[in-house]
């Protein structure tokens, strides 16, 4: 049976409500201790990247433990539920520092929540992404999901990124402290909301009845499966190139573009980026999918985003800050990423049958357990990087201008190293990818045959 116009609906729903939180906690927890309450930015740096080691034993155990999960519910949908409501707790509380508290408090505070807030995250992403191939059939079904679930999870990372500092500026009378509490109550009700009427409306068609995995066989399994390995790192790349960017952005325009209403160019600037990013997932990807394979348009994004990054730097060195000027390059990166968004995801939902036939085991939860870390991984890294830049070039001292020192260290940061992650990437695919669609097929064929 093939799924609904309701059911798809309903997940792409939940999707933006996942993402949502997702980059509440990844574009603005170092913005939001670093430069509002005042915490060191390398100790942001060191907690992020130390909650960042925790995942990487912490993902794939809750991947095992979903796979383990036999409801009347099913597997997924009590993990999806758990980790919601926890998560959207947890959330708020990390955005609701007690202005009171300062020093070693302060920074265990921002500890003990981002950590947890890892955690519960983890709940529900990991059995939100294995969903994709437990009720999809390989090809184009699957493929459409992923693309559909990409798109309005980008659609939820671009709301956050266009309308976060304009309301927390509304929400909180130009008083930030208390505009990023009344803002994150606001997402963490949504967030609660959107999966919930997710739940209730999608179910479990089809799983294949295995024993679960021991954690010794599930790394085991990991390490057999090349191809993940192969997807995994590509995403840990591309990420943390984007990310980097992202991470400093808040930064570029406060303090190097700057002004009163320096937040007005902020916003118009990721509502350009993130309507392109969007548009490029819902437009521009399935038509270049007309002519060309999925390596081949994974090949033309990556391309682009490194192109872009080229002009951004040119343009940065030449001293060009003038907002329309800075769309040419932004139009170049942000259609690569939301291309390179939905293109690894659909990769990784097809090294499940790899695996399969390789292991013979079928891993959903394994195999996106590694997803989810390494999402959070190029968090971790690309925040790190950031806090290191902020903390070298004095960025975020509430100063109105930056020496020139800082500002060409805040641009070279912000546009050299996401080049050579982006090139690596390159590499890295070119090298070790082998699942063309003529593979698939035949990997289909033989899984089928086997009973």
């Amino acid at each position: 049976m093939r799924l609904t116009g309701k059911e798809k609906v309903s997940y792409g729903l939940g999707a933006i409500g996942k993402d949502m939180v997702y980059m509440l906690s990844a574009s603005y927890i170092l913005y939001y201790y670093q430069d509002i309450m005042g915490v060191s930015a390398i100790a942001m740096g060191v907690i992020i990247m130390a909650a960042r080691i925790f995942d990487a034993f912490n993902d794939p155990i809750m991947g095992v433990v979903v796979a383990k999960t036999r409801t009347r519910w099913g597997k997924f949908r009590p993990w999806l539920m758990i980790g919601t409501i926890t998560n959207a707790f947890v959330l708020y509380f990390m955005y609701a520092a007690p202005p009171a508290m300062d020093g070693k408090g302060l920074v265990a505070y921002a500890a003990i929540t981002y950590i947890l807030w890892g955690v519960t995250y983890t709940m529900m992403d990991i059995p939100f992404w294995s969903m994709i191939p437990a009720f999809t059939d390989t090809g184009k079904e699957r493929e459409n999901l992923t693309t559909l679930a990409r798109s309005c999870a980008g659609v939820g990372s671009a709301i956050i990124t266009i309308i976060t500092m304009k309301c927390v500026m509304l929400l909180g009378g130009r008083d930030e402290v208390i505009g990023f509490r009344r803002f994150t109550l606001i997402i963490a009700i949504l967030f609660i909301v959107f999966i919930t009427l997710m739940c209730m409306t999608i179910k479990e068609k089809s799983t294949v009845d295995v024993d679960s995995p021991s954690v010794k066989q599930m790394f085991t399994a990991l390490v057999q499966n090349d191809q993940a390995m192969t997807v995994v790192i590509a995403i840990v790349l591309i990420n943390c190139s984007l990310y980097i960017t992202s991470n400093l952005l808040i930064y570029f325009f406060k303090y190097d573009v700057g002004g009163v209403q320096w937040e007005d160019g902020y916003t118009l600037f990721n509502t350009f980026g993130g309507g392109i990013q969007i548009l490029s997932m819902m437009i521009l990807f399935p038509l270049l999918r007309r002519f060309l394979s999925t390596i081949k348009v994974f090949n033309v994004s990556l391309i682009m985003a490194v192109g872009g990054y080229a002009v951004l730097l040119v343009l940065m060195m030449l001293g060009v800050t003038t907002l329309y000027v800075l769309f040419v390059p932004a139009f170049f990166i942000f259609a690569a990423f939301g291309m390179l968004t939905v293109l690894t995801t659909v990769f990784l939902a097809n090294t499940v049958d790899y695996g399969e036939l390789k292991n013979n085991r079928r891993d959903e939860s394994v195999i996106f357990s590694m997803q989810t870390f390494v999402v959070k991984l190029a968090s971790g890294v690309s925040a790190m990087i950031a806090a290191v830049c902020v903390h070298i070039f004095s960025i975020g001292d509430d100063t109105v201008s930056l020496s020139a020192s800082s500002i060409l260290g805040l641009r070279m940061t912000m546009t050299i190293l996401p080049i050579v992650g982006l090139l690596f990437a390159v590499f890295v695919f070119k090298k070790r990818f082998l699942l063309t669609e003529q593979k698939l097929n035949e990997i289909s064929e033989e899984i089928k045959a086997r009973g």
